[in-house]
């Protein structure tokens, strides 16, 4: 925890040192909110027919998939990113001759993305709430928290592997192409994939996100509990319970290749 702490402040001072990025990414993210809420206007903020297992507009399910997209895209692109930054910067060898595991490293610059991730989440909360009168009062908290933990394991244990990838290889990441691609077409953040044709809709299922977006719309806004949810609940665990390992041993092996072939350095 300490070390993780000691990264944290690292990664704190770095980002005091570029207000300016995060000042347009915050504006980027209220521009997103704006757009979603002005084309859901265009279509005079009906409940849609796919949108009915949800009972709200699209406005108010999209919101819910940013949201989910922000966590989840954010766990899966941590690690990989910002050990590319460390690369380029040359200081990943110095945090590798720290007594600290690679694993613990991996760990803390996920926690990151995680506070980054959760400022934006407040944002889309706050501007929904009191700008655009969407209705969160029915939540199953308890339900909803779960779920995107069960979401956050597995999506950031799919980061270290995505990361493994650029330890050894460099350039080259197709897990987290792939599932950036899932996300955005196949995983029902930004519509249900009841929408999709069938054989479309076959193939959401095997992106994690399907899961996890769906049962999150489900607890926050029908308040639906573990037990209604169980399906998507189960798939999320044993996705999170074979990943974690798989991430461990990935990037053992990666850092061992790395080192044999004296490519730490080079970006």
């Amino acid at each position: 925890m300490a070390k993780t702490a000691a990264y944290l402040r690292k990664a704190l001072g770095d980002a005091r040192s570029y207000r300016l990025g995060f000042g347009l990414a915050l504006l980027s993210t209220v521009f997103s909110v704006v757009s979603y809420f002005f084309i859901d206007k265009l279509f005079g903020r009906q409940v849609a027919p796919h949108l009915a297992p949800f009972g709200v507009s699209y406005f108010s399910y999209v919101l819910v998939g940013m949201m989910a997209s922000t966590y989840l895209g954010g766990a899966l692109g941590a690690v990989s990113s910002m050990m590319r930054e460390e690369q380029v910067w040359g200081t990943f060898e110095a945090l590798l001759a720290t007594p600290t595991g690679i694993f613990t490293i991996a760990c803390a610059m996920a926690s990151w993305n995680l506070i980054m991730a959760s400022l934006e989440t407040a944002v889309y909360v706050l501007a929904g709430v009191f700008v655009f009168g969407v209705d969160f009062s029915s939540v199953n908290l308890p339900a909803a928290l779960i779920i995107l933990s069960l979401a956050m394991v597995s999506f950031s244990a799919m980061g270290i592997i995505s990361a493994a990838f650029i330890l050894a290889f460099k350039r080259g990441d197709p897990l987290s192409i792939m599932m950036n691609l899932g996300m955005e077409i196949l995983g029902g953040v930004f519509f249900p994939v009841t929408i999709l044709p069938d054989w479309l809709k076959a193939l959401s299922y095997l992106f994690p996100t399907t899961y996890a977006v769906r049962s999150l719309e489900l607890a926050i806004y029908r308040g639906a509990g573990l037990a209604d949810l169980r399906h998507d609940v189960a798939v999320l665990a044993v996705l999170s319970a074979v990943l974690v390992p798989m991430a461990y041993r990935s990037l053992g092996a990666a850092l061992d290749y790395a080192r044999r072939k004296g490519t730490l350095a080079q970006y």
